[in-house]
């Protein structure tokens, strides 16, 4: 079972990542790929010499010769300065590839979740793929970067086995082994010790080590989940502090502290008896090669140069068999992170095909060339089934004013399915062709940067000339705003509410739609304020058919027809 949860597990990755290789930048792409196996080949070749070079200088020292010394003291600085040069390079390459990878995978995870409200969407999806910002902003980061860790050092392991297995069998020779009645010649007695040795500790190391995967999950879920209520409190500071709703926000925070507390000595447990295994395991690492030689040294079998390379011979290959022992926790976090990175790929995978295919329980947008906005057989439903809007058939033309009344929340959802963003339900609601629709919502959403910008969004600022946005600015009563156009700011925060929603009307202005759906847009103005925005609206887009949403009765009174909902 375990197995076949592992092999799902790097299918699912493979088909999520794996198309990387074969991107619009592949060319740059496996030629680093190239360079670095190439590289990594090179690391193995230096670590053989090095061996040679330290069997011939330890005879040198044992035959006490110093034309022998001088002799691997010049080698020993070209072996320097090859192995800085292969090293440095080797780093470069490595982090090139990592970061085109990561580049390549946060686009192609952002593109998904940032495409036609699929961010909100999938907040409706069940499964465990709740704070997608960390999962792509950190997560994709430790999959990536650590994938082609574990995958170098995987590589450079395979290459030291081979390369030194070789040496170690020669420099083994044949012992006898004298059982009483017969004597066997054994070959290669470092070998098989090597391969029983490290053999054992692995096994032994990723019993110990199991319970370290679940522990860095649940860290790394316990983290986001902190990390996301800071970021959701700093945006929501003025509200918290105008109501004093520090006292429910400190314990809040506090509780989920202590998640991170309850995971963090969780994950330590699990650290703690891999250290112990891991620091004693180095320690006889070090020794046992020396201690299984040093009988044929002093016997005058070997050399003590041949002494020397077995042990680092031994060394190496112990090393190459310990991977999985001594990567063990670099791939609980690799794989942690992995499933958090597919858990929200899955999500948005399954949203795609359920928006894709016919289902009679869901609301069909369509396409139609005639400017009208047409419900046919419309009802919405709630997440959990219940219908909320009974069967809407309706037509919407161009110039009219649609007041939506009744359930303020269903008026929402029925905004949200013009949009796209709430698919729940069935029927059909035929949308004009070419011609966006502009919500404006009790609060509009103004990015961080210049005021330009802010007012401009979701278009480009140079889209709109000064004098336009002078003249929209002036007609909403922001005419103060106009010397900071370009000054940088969270608009989100420094301005007040009115304000804000005096700007999006300046939005409205400048875009000029022809479908406008309007909720509560105008709330916090005074109720002469609010009347003269709509009828503003009215003078300057006579021929946008407008649905709003409101509690004023001076606006209701704008209005030429109603559309109830429950």
């Amino acid at each position: 079972m375990a197995l076949q949860t592992t092999s799902k597990f790097f299918a699912q990755f493979i088909r999520l990542a794996g198309p990387f290789w074969s991107s619009e930048n592949k060319a740059t792409i496996r030629s680093l790929s190239l360079g670095l196996v190439l590289l990594t080949i090179l690391q193995i070749v230096v670590s053989v010499v090095i061996t040679m070079w330290s069997a011939a200088l330890f005879d040198a020292l044992d035959q006490r010769s110093m034309s022998g010394l001088v002799k691997q003291i010049g080698l020993i600085v070209l072996i320097f300065i090859a192995n800085m040069a292969i090293t440095a390079t080797h780093l470069k390459v490595k982090r090139c590839l990592q970061l085109e990878w990561r580049g390549w995978l946060t686009d192609k995870l952002v593109g998904q979740w940032m495409h036609k409200g699929r961010h909100y969407l999938v907040t409706h999806i069940p499964g465990k793929h709740d704070n997608p910002d960390g999962r792509i902003a950190e997560d994709i980061r430790i999959s990536t970067e650590y994938a082609i860790d574990l995958l170098h050092s995987l590589f450079y392991s395979l290459l030291l086995l081979i390369s030194f297995t070789e040496i170690l069998w020669n420099l083994s020779g044949t012992i006898p082994l004298d059982l009483g009645f017969m004597v066997f010649p054994v070959h290669g007695h470092l070998v098989l010790l090597a391969i029983v040795y490290a053999a054992s500790a692995s096994i032994l190391g990723w019993w110990i080590g199991r319970p370290l995967t679940k522990a860095t999950d649940d860290r790394q879920t316990v983290e986001a989940n902190f990390r996301f209520a800071l970021v959701k409190a700093r945006e929501n500071s003025q509200a918290i502090a105008m109501i004093q709703g520090e006292r429910h926000e400190n314990p809040h925070f506090h509780a989920l502290f202590g998640d991170i507390v309850a995971a963090w000595h969780q994950q330590t447990r699990a650290w703690e008896k891999i250290m112990l295994f891991s620091s004693g395991y180095s320690v006889l690492s070090m020794a046992f090669p020396i201690l299984v030689s040093a009988p044929r040294y002093i016997l005058g079998s070997i050399s003590l140069g041949a002494l020397m390379q077995s042990a680092q011979s031994f060394q190496h290959m112990v090393s190459a068999l310990s991977w999985p022992v001594d990567n063990m926790g670099k791939v609980a976090e690799w794989r942690a992170s992995v499933e958090r990175v597919l858990g929200l790929a899955n999500a948005l995978d399954q949203l795609e095909r359920e928006i894709s295919k016919s289902d009679p329980n869901r609301i069909r947008l369509e396409k139609k060339s005639e400017s009208v906005l047409r419900f046919n057989d419309v009802c919405l439903l709630r997440l959990d089934g219940i219908v909320c809007l009974p069967c809407l058939n309706e037509e919407i033309k161009p110039g009219d004013r649609i007041l939506i009344t009744g359930n303020a929340f269903t008026g929402n959802k029925l905004f949200k399915a013009i949009c796209g963003l709430w698919p729940w339900g069935n029927g059909t609601i035929e949308l004009p062709d070419d011609e966006a629709v502009f919500f404006m919502p009790p609060r509009p959403y103004l990015p961080t940067g210049s005021l330009r910008m802010a007012i401009c969004y979701p278009s480009s600022e140079d889209q709109f000339s000064q004098e336009d946005l002078e003249l929209a600015l002036d007609l909403a009563g922001l005419r103060d705003l106009i010397p900071q156009l370009d000054e940088i700011g969270d608009w989100g925060k420094n301005l007040e509410r009115e304000q804000q929603q005096r700007l999006g009307m300046v939005r409205l202005l400048l875009q000029r739609p022809k479908w406008i759906l309007m909720q509560e847009a105008f709330s916090s103005l005074d109720p002469d304020s609010e009347v003269e925005m709509v009828k503003l609206i009215n003078r300057k887009l006579p021929d946008s058919a407008m649905l709003t949403i409101t509690k004023q009765p001076a606006i209701q009174a704008l209005h030429k027809r109603e559309i109830y909902v429950c």
